[in-house]
Parts: structure tokens; C-alpha cells; sequence
């Protein structure tokens, strides 16, 4: 009797006022660590529900600094290395590697039924967007590329003033960038 009311205590109340069980974490895999990757892998790790448990990258030096902020996370330079060796204990991948990478590591992920978080832009022409959206409906994986610039507070707030008419009719709408605000290089 008293085995089986230990079963039914939340979790919580065992490990104590803010414990997260191992089974509700992530295990994130993130191919491209350095630059815009790096700071991925931070904001990942942020949301206080993922596991930094592998790391990949080509470039030694511009991966460096989220390797040493990682130091329990395993770390390949080949990312089909990674993928075939660690696929079975990976929930999800963070792909931030140079534009023309993007497609096919995120399908490689897709096959094996990993939940992928890719960087702009998630393909290079239409065939290889419509692959990966075929690809997410037959492994059933959720998939979201980074589009920071269109997912912020602002743009939410700009959508509703238009929908509920409150800047009247749109006729004309023009849009300008600054970029690149950074030096342009691989990230």
C-alpha cells in the first residue's frame, strides 16, 4: 500500500519546489555552434526544458566558445557522424550551419524522426522547401525555422491594428532593411 501511494506523488513533491524530471527535458543536437549556432544553442538552453547533449560543428575555433559553455555535451565535427552514432538519445536539432547546408541536414534529421529548429533560410529553391514539408508530414515531426525578425511582439501587434481595421485600408505597403547590420560572413 504504501509503494503504491509513493507511484501517485507528483513529481514535484519528491524532487523538490522547482525539479524538472529527466523525461521532460529535450536532448538537442546542434549542427553549427559558432556565431549565429552559438547563440541558438544559448537560447535553447534558456527555455530551461532541453538537454545540450550534442554539439557539432566543422569550424574548431568558432565553435569553441559553446563548447567549453557545454562541456558535458559530446562533440563531432561530422554531422552525420553524429546523427548515425546518436540518433536513438535525440529528441531534436538546432541546424545554424552556412545557408547551403540547411536542407539536407535538416532532412537527414527528419528521417530519423527528430524535431528540427533551422536557421534562415531553410532552403535553397521551392523543390527543397517542398521536400521538407513532405518530409515533416511522413516522419510527423514539427519542424520551425528562425525568422526572429517576423515572430516578435511588434509584428503580432502590427497584424492586429490591420485586422481590426484600426490604420484603415492598406493600399501600399513598403519594407526596407538595414542589413547587413553585421559584417556578412558564414555564421
Amino acid at each position: 500500500m504504501a509503494a503504491a501511494g509513493i507511484t501517485i506523488v507528483p513529481r514535484h513533491v519528491l524532487g523538490g519546489k522547482g525539479y524538472r524530471a529527466p523525461s521532460d527535458m529535450l536532448n538537442v543536437a546542434s549542427i553549427g555552434v559558432g556565431g549565429m549556432g552559438g547563440s541558438d544553442v544559448n537560447n535553447i538552453y534558456k527555455s530551461g526544458k532541453a538537454n545540450i547533449a550534442y554539439l557539432c560543428d566543422v569550424d574548431l575555433a568558432r565553435a569553441k566558445g559553446t563548447v567549453e559553455k557545454f562541456p558535458k555535451a559530446k562533440f563531432y565535427v561530422d554531422f552525420r557522424e553524429m546523427l548515425d552514432k546518436e540518433h536513438k538519445h535525440i529528441d531534436a536539432v538546432s541546424i545554424s550551419t552556412p545557408d547551403h547546408n540547411h536542407a539536407i541536414q535538416a532532412l537527414a534529421a527528419m528521417e530519423l524522426g527528430k524535431h528540427v529548429y533551422v536557421q534562415k533560410p531553410l532552403a535553397h529553391d521551392v523543390w527543397e522547401a517542398r521536400v521538407l514539408t513532405h518530409a515533416a508530414k511522413r516522419y510527423k515531426v514539427v519542424t520551425q525555422m528562425g525568422n526572429q525578425g517576423s515572430s516578435g511582439d511588434g509584428v503580432r501587434q502590427m497584424r492586429e491594428w490591420i485586422d481590426a481595421g484600426l490604420i484603415g485600408d492598406l493600399v501600399e505597403i513598403y519594407a526596407w532593411t538595414d542589413r547587413p547590420v553585421w559584417p556578412a560572413r558564414y555564421s
